[in-house]
């Protein structure tokens, strides 16, 4: 199995674009993963890095744009416009595919479906991949109910982050095992981290307190 590790820019914020690239690539990671600010010269400056990291670093340098909306109290239709737009503009830079937080934990059911049925359109439309993170407050936050959504898009694809589950479900996920194993053919990326039944992550993976944890994972 080729593995492939990317940096995620969540805990960089700090950072310039330029400084981030230079310490992702610096450490040897094969691309990044980025919910961009609000700033067009950081993501001009990305954009012109990124290009420059791919004509003489590593010309298969991966590069995943997150779609992160700020929570808002709106209609189902004002998040669909945000979600829409900010979609759109992300296929206009071009990434190898999107992590897209989609939809709302206490939408709808068929809300969630016709927010679902618009990634997917944006998608085809632009050939850029849209994946769906596993997060909470996204339709995708409890592991039970993602398996209706799978029911009615089997090709629905995922981004895995199974910490989300374990918090939502106050459980390690021993005795989910089979409904778990349903959704692997739908996952695409993994989140690597390591999170128990209080907390998405734990404080340190490798401390022997958490063996058990880190084992599970």
């Amino acid at each position: 199995m080729d593995v492939q590790y990317t940096c995620t820019f969540w805990g960089c914020e700090q950072q310039s674009a330029k400084e981030f690239l230079s310490n992702v690539v610096a450490n040897g990671y094969d691309g990044v993963e980025i919910n961009f600010p609000d700033d067009t010269n950081f993501i001009a400056e990305f954009m012109e890095e990124l290009k420059n990291i791919r004509n003489t670093v590593n010309p298969n340098f991966i590069f995943i744009a997150q779609q992160v909306l700020s929570n808002k109290n709106e209609t189902v239709d004002e998040y669909i416009k945000r979600i829409t737009e900010r979609l759109e503009f992300l296929t206009t830079l071009k990434p190898d595919y999107i992590n897209s937080h989609t939809g709302k934990d206490f939408y709808d059911f068929s809300d969630n479906c016709k927010i679902i049925e618009i990634t997917e359109h944006i998608s085809r439309k632009s050939e850029i991949p849209i994946w769906h993170e596993i997060h909470r407050g996204r339709f995708s936050f409890h592991l039970k109910t993602l398996l209706k959504y799978i029911d009615i898009y089997p090709k629905l694809k995922l981004i895995a982050d199974f910490s989300h589950f374990c918090v939502v479900s106050e459980s390690n996920l021993d005795d989910q095992k089979d409904l778990l194993s349903k959704i692997y053919p739908n996952i695409k990326h993994i989140h690597a981290r390591v999170g128990f039944e209080q907390s998405p992550q734990v404080n340190n993976p490798f401390a022997p307190e958490w063996n058990t944890h880190l084992e599970r994972y």
